[in-house]
């Protein structure tokens, strides 16, 4: 992987981590145009960047960390993710990251139930109270939630806002909660990921990792403050479309390219 790949890869990674649209996905069929293999580096590289979008949340929201209460919520919604992530690991790297046809079925499957989900929300999405604490229930429900992400393509930020908001969570709540979800849980798969795979690391790719962690980072930030003014007005339909295009359009490419 150049320099210059690694610096596209962390541009897409800032661009779509907290957005309903799979950042793994993106950076999975990115990676497929740029011409990067799926090497073992390539693999912990868009495990790895990923936490360094997700590092932006801890910039933007540095003081909710200091709630205990808040953060015991957070330990809840993490365990099912680490269970199931730790027991999943080797099928995630074997056989479904770097995958192109999964990433579009999932991407596919998901813009339809944005779509419909949204159509069946919005009749319900009054009676979700915006001051409503998030419950260690619901907390522990949105972990599950937050596991079906394990597959890319899915969304993980998808994943657990839909799932929230089904819980009755209104959706700025929800949304900021998936955000700060994040920051454990893609902590703990850069660290396996690293220690599995980082002894065998050459200089030059601890420097293309090194550079595109850093460029996901300051493109989150900018990410982060829009999608939390996009959600006080709009539903997540737009995304869902954006989802099935992306799969037609891609899945042609691959198909007549």
């Amino acid at each position: 992987m150049t320099i210059l790949q690694s610096l596209i890869l962390g541009i897409v990674e800032g661009l779509t981590e907290f957005l309903p649209i799979s950042s793994t996905g993106h950076l999975i069929l990115a990676s497929s145009l740029l011409g990067v293999g799926q090497s073992d580096f390539a693999k912990t590289f868009e495990i790895a960047i990923q936490l360094g979008a997700i590092l932006a949340v801890v910039v933007l929201y540095w003081r909710s960390f200091l709630n205990v209460e808040l953060l015991k919520k957070l330990t809840v919604a993490f365990i099912p993710t680490g269970v199931i992530g730790l027991a999943m690991y080797h099928i995630l790297k074997t056989y479904l990251l770097g995958n192109d046809w999964i990433v579009l079925s999932t991407l596919f499957l998901g813009g339809i139930v944005f779509i419909l989900f949204e159509r069946w929300y919005g009749k319900k999405e009054d009676a979700a109270q915006p001051d409503a604490p998030i419950t260690y229930r619901q907390a522990l429900l949105i972990g599950f939630f937050q596991s079906i992400a394990i597959i890319p393509g899915v969304s993980r930020s998808g994943a657990t806002i839909v799932g929230g908001m089904a819980l009755g969570i209104a959706r700025p709540a929800i949304v900021e909660f998936s955000f700060l979800l994040a920051v454990p849980t893609m902590l703990a798969a850069t660290g396996l990921s690293l220690l599995k795979t980082s002894a065998s690391f050459t200089p030059h790719e601890w420097l293309v990792l090194s550079v595109g962690f850093v460029v996901a980072f300051a493109v989150a930030i900018p990410s982060i403050i829009w999608l939390l003014r996009y959600v006080r007005s709009h539903t997540f339909t737009a995304f869902g479309w954006y989802r099935i295009a992306l799969a037609v359009a891609f899945g042609a490419f691959l198909l007549f390219a």
